[in-house]
């Protein structure tokens, strides 16, 4: 997790910490789910123990009177606070968000069945003899944080979410765009390769009139796309890339194409000359 994202989460922290709940019962919820002596690795957290013990709310232990199926639903936002700041830990590293509480074992499966019930669907396990509670949902983290107080840190979390996200479709859109261009300028290459080929030995004045202006228009704009240069030659793009793929492949044979023989989609140079398209003129 980068320098960045380990500060929203301490900002996180630090903004739950800072609530303080004007119901008495929120406050003692809040203290059950702290639990005793619990002090987190914020100051923050260190002075809510405090500030709870001096209101005289001080509890024996996280969960031994709090009365989660009895509790208003208040309540339960006060305790489930105050044991993410006592055991709970949130990683925003990649982009992606994973919460976790290590409870012990007994407490665990309990937790989780309260916050399923809260609305956050949530797993656990074994690890080291201490119990993991997870949640990977990123929308249901979200809601769970703004339901225990911390709205206003969780906009900024979401925000530079939301900018990864856009910085990554782009830097996407980008790579396939610089892909598509490295593929079209070495395309270029070749036919330009193809047609000094074909004008050094003289096969490139015997092609038909249509294949000679592509060429043409190849050599004056080595850097128009096959859109561009059927668009200045008044042609459609799949007959422009006909002819330059002809021009490649007549530059790698060994001679010129047997006479009265025409590729497909070209008009032999001589019989009856098909009428255009309607809409698109043909290249004369």
């Amino acid at each position: 997790m980068s320098r960045a994202e380990r500060d929203l989460v301490t900002a996180l922290r630090d903004e739950l910490a800072a609530v303080d709940p004007s119901r008495s019962c929120d406050r003692a919820a809040e203290a059950a789910g702290l639990g005793p002596g619990a002090v987190g690795r914020e100051a923050s957290v260190a002075r809510l123990a405090v500030r709870l013990r001096r209101g005289g709310k001080g509890s024996t232990g996280a969960g031994s009177w709090f009365e989660w199926a009895s509790a208003a639903d208040h309540c339960r936002a006060a305790w489930l606070r105050g044991r993410f700041l006592a055991r709970g830990s949130l990683s925003l590293a990649g982009g992606r968000t994973h919460l976790e509480f290590v409870v012990a074992p007994d407490e665990a499966r309990a937790l989780v069945a309260q916050l399923a019930e809260f609305g956050l669907p949530a797993s656990w396990r074994m690890r080291r003899g201490r119990g993991v509670v997870t949640s990977k949902s990123g929308e249901a983290v979200g809601t769970f944080f703004r339901r225990i107080g911390a709205a206003g840190t969780l906009l900024e979390i979401e925000a530079r979410q939301v900018s990864r996200a856009l910085r990554g479709e782009l830097n996407r859109v980008l790579n396939a765009e610089s892909a598509n261009l490295q593929r079209a300028v070495s395309a270029a290459g070749r036919q330009l390769d193809a047609i000094a080929v074909l004008d050094a030995d003289g096969r490139l004045a015997a092609q038909p009139l249509a294949v000679r202006r592509v060429a043409d228009a190849r050599r004056a704009t080595p850097e128009a796309t096959l859109a561009d240069l059927a668009e200045g030659l008044g042609a459609h793009r799949s007959a422009v890339q006909r002819a330059l793929e002809r021009l490649e492949r007549l530059a790698t044979d060994a001679g010129e194409e047997p006479p009265g023989v025409a590729r497909p989609g070209w008009r032999r140079s001589h019989g009856p000359r098909r009428s255009p398209r309607p809409g698109r003129p043909a290249l004369a």
